[in-house]
């Protein structure tokens, strides 16, 4: 399985010819339209296998991880995307989600929403929807894909979780673990009071999660990108304090730039 990094949250994975897509952003800007925000852009780059990808995997239906142009672009005639099932609620609850679910609407892309523990095969790939916990309490999963033998995992943006053991009881251990390291700190008028806590696995949480998914390589992700000052903070060290976190550990800490990629 070859694993190519595309900037912020997005991966792609190939395999046997194939190739799937998680997290998929095409344009980072997209991501703060119509909101009065701005912020540094991560960098991003299309999949290598652009028009031909079987299936676009998002972990949640945030827009900064769910980009309806980007996958319309990369996915193959009849590609289909995959996430969580929705938990219902009215529109104050999915406030954050609304944009993403309402781009995948009007591009008319395939969709389908997979359950926790839910498995499904696409190509050579066998993928799972394993729990992940959201700082916003919408629905998240980490997605567990297995291919020619080799098993990754991507973390999304998942906070730190009791769910580690029970999936790697599952599905792993894990050759690769791709994992979110900027634990930001959030301020959204939807979700008040205000939470200090880290949003998402921060570079010492991500170090221990890899470690308890028995990680053979930890591929750090969701990093360098959408600071805004009060609203969604993060730390400029988020890099170096992974790879110092990381240092310790019996597996391999290994930081690809944007279009790098690393085969198992």
């Amino acid at each position: 399985m070859r694993i190519r990094w595309l900037g912020w949250a997005g991966v792609e994975l190939e395999a046997q010819g194939e190739s799937l897509v998680i997290d998929l952003l095409g344009r980072p800007e997209g991501v703060l339209e119509g909101t009065g925000l701005s912020a540094p852009m991560p960098t991003v780059t299309p999949p290598h296998t652009q028009g031909d990808v079987l299936a676009g995997l998002c972990t949640h239906l945030h827009r900064d991880h769910t980009d309806a142009a980007a996958l319309a672009r990369a996915l193959r005639p009849g590609g289909t995307v995959l996430h969580p099932r929705p938990f219902g609620g009215d529109d104050h609850e999915n406030l954050w989600t609304l944009q993403a679910d309402g781009e995948l609407t009007r591009w008319d892309l395939p969709r389908r929403a997979m359950g926790l523990w839910e498995t499904t095969t696409v190509g050579p790939f066998t993928v799972a929807a394993v729990p992940a916990v959201d700082a916003l309490g919408d629905p998240q999963v980490s997605w567990a894909v297995e291919a020619g033998g080799k098993r990754v995992i991507h973390l999304g943006d998942s906070m730190f979780h009791g769910y580690w053991w029970r999936a790697a009881h599952r599905f792993g251990p894990f050759d690769a673990v791709l994992t979110p390291i900027n634990g930001p700190t959030v301020c959204f008028p939807h979700c008040q009071p205000a939470s200090p806590y880290p949003a998402s696995l921060d570079a010492e949480h991500a170090a221990v999660a890899a470690r308890l998914l028995g990680a053979g390589i930890a591929v750090p992700i969701h990093y360098d990108g959408f600071h805004i000052t009060g609203f969604y903070d993060t730390r400029p060290d988020e890099l170096s304090r992974f790879l110092d976190a990381a240092a310790p550990e019996a597996y391999e800490a290994l930081a690809l730039r944007p279009g790098e990629a690393v085969s198992l």
